[in-house]
């Protein structure tokens, strides 16, 4: 009914034409997961969240960082049993079947595409804003999507075949960069949190909850602790792409585990620090929906020079995100043209980088194309359901492999993984639901087009069901 499963065995065999190189070690990995945790989310996504949930925001990202943390437990005791490309969408493969990959493939290059644009839009308020203040001023045409009143945000599309151009140059090389870049966005954000923190004023929490805890409709717009929640999730992930990175790793069985659950560890640290100096810094009501919330902050407490500089570090640095998401879509598509889920000559390594190019060009380009026209919200809102999707799978797939497979060797052991399972699919479960009826409607569009996609190719163009045709 679910479709043929794939060995683990299997899954961890590839002939050289079509394996990725190892090429990465565990500082790689962990700046791979900062570099897509600490980005969007933080920078720009902390105006939205407070416009929903008020200076209750940084409960959400407290909510948010418990259900993404038992998903990276879950996802580190998967990826070091599973040491292949593709993360949620192998894993599924392996527990539940071609059917359920499928669904699961299918919502990852939708996460990854559309955080890849999210961040795009977002790098691209930040550079308007730094160019501005300098002085400098755009046509408005050029800035934003039609949503706006504009034609299309050319620095979004940018600034998306920039960090594509990266990828095809290298894997390896894509991520040492990224290493550098992820230091500049973590000294920036401490330097925000050393020049706002001395300004916490205790009123800016009053009320703390004034739309309440649950996911509620009020003028027009969810709001709701668990409404800001289902967006800022969207701060959280990253740490998923460190476990497509697993056939690329030199020592998986170390290395996933330190890059996954460090870099959660490091990144939930922070992303309290910042949200706590902001909120108890200046009003919600003006964070909300600001473009460039923490660069607002420091220019409202007459910090124009360090507003400048963190609007400058969000310009340098946040194209580590898109590198990182861009990196793990282009991966999740590769494995699924790999298994024949999809035209087998996307899959195509490059001899010289050994990076699959062609996938790498046709992803930069859709990202692009997405990030000129769409809004950040709706964008964001649209990722996190594909992500919500893929992290219940690996909560599943950890309990059911769990029951199925006990004597397979873990390198990492998720305690209590039937709790830690039922967490993450509870949880997620409740953000996804959490999300925009309109989002839910898209997303369950994206899904159907997906179905139909696999039904009239995949389905008995697959390897797995060649081999099955062959053994029968």
């Amino acid at each position: 009914m679910l479709g043929p499963r794939k060995s683990i065995e299997k899954l961890s065999q590839r002939d050289s034409g079509h394996s990725l190189a190892k090429t990465l070690s565990w500082p790689h990995l962990i700046a791979l997961g900062v570099g897509a945790i600490v980005g969007t989310g933080i920078y720009t996504l902390t105006g939205v969240g407070a416009e929903r949930a008020g200076p209750a925001v940084i409960l959400a990202f407290a909510v948010a960082g418990a259900v993404c943390a038992c998903a990276a437990l879950a996802y580190a005791e998967m990826a070091t049993m599973i040491p292949a490309a593709g993360s949620a969408y192998t894993f599924s493969y392996a527990a539940m079947g071609e059917t359920v990959a499928w669904v699961v493939g299918w919502s990852l290059i939708l996460e990854y595409s559309l955080a890849c644009s999210t961040v795009a839009v977002g790098w691209s308020g930040y550079l308007v804003g730094w160019i501005e203040s300098a002085g400098i001023h755009l046509p408005h045409a050029l800035l934003v999507g039609p949503h706006g009143g504009g034609i299309i945000n050319m620095p979004a599309v940018l600034v998306a075949l920039a960090v594509m151009g990266m990828l095809i140059a290298g894997t390896r090389e894509s991520a040492t960069l990224n290493i550098i870049l992820v230091i500049i966005k973590l000294v920036a954000l401490s330097i925000f949190v050393f020049m706002a923190a001395p300004a916490f004023n205790a009123d800016n929490m009053h009320p703390f909850m004034p739309y309440g805890f649950a996911s509620t409709e009020v003028g027009g717009m969810q709001r709701g602790v668990m409404a800001a929640a289902a967006i800022v999730f969207f701060a959280f992930y990253g740490f998923d792409a460190v476990a497509t990175s697993a056939e690329e790793a030199k020592n998986p069985g170390r290395d996933l585990t330190i890059g996954i659950v460090g870099s959660m560890v490091v990144c939930t640290a922070i992303y309290m620090a910042v949200a706590i100096s902001a909120i108890g810094a200046l009003p919600f009501q003006q964070l909300a929906n600001s473009p460039e919330p923490l660069a607002l902050v420091l220019r409202q407490l007459g910090q124009p020079v360090a507003a400048h500089l963190i609007a400058l570090a969000a310009v340098l640095a946040l194209p580590s995100v898109i590198l990182v998401m861009m990196y793990g879509q282009s991966r999740v598509f590769f494995v699924m043209a790999r298994d024949g889920l999809l035209p087998r000559s996307l899959a195509k390594i490059s001899p010289r980088t050994g990076a699959p190019t062609r996938i790498t060009l046709i992803t930069g380009i859709s990202i692009a194309l997405v990030a000129g026209i769409f809004r950040l919200d709706e964008i964001a809102e649209l990722a996190n359901a594909g992500t919500l999707i893929a992290f219940i799978s690996v909560g599943a797939c950890l309990m059911i492999l769990r029951r199925r497979s006990p004597q397979l060797p873990r390198l990492f052991k998720c305690p209590q993984p039937y709790l830690v399972g039922t967490l993450t699919i509870l949880g997620c479960a409740y953000l996804l639901f959490s999300l925009p009826s309109t989002t839910l409607v898209r997303f369950g569009a994206w899904n159907v087009i997906g179905l139909v996609a696999y039904c009239l190719y995949g389905r008995t163009r697959s390897e797995a069901a060649l081999e099955a045709k062959i053994a029968s």
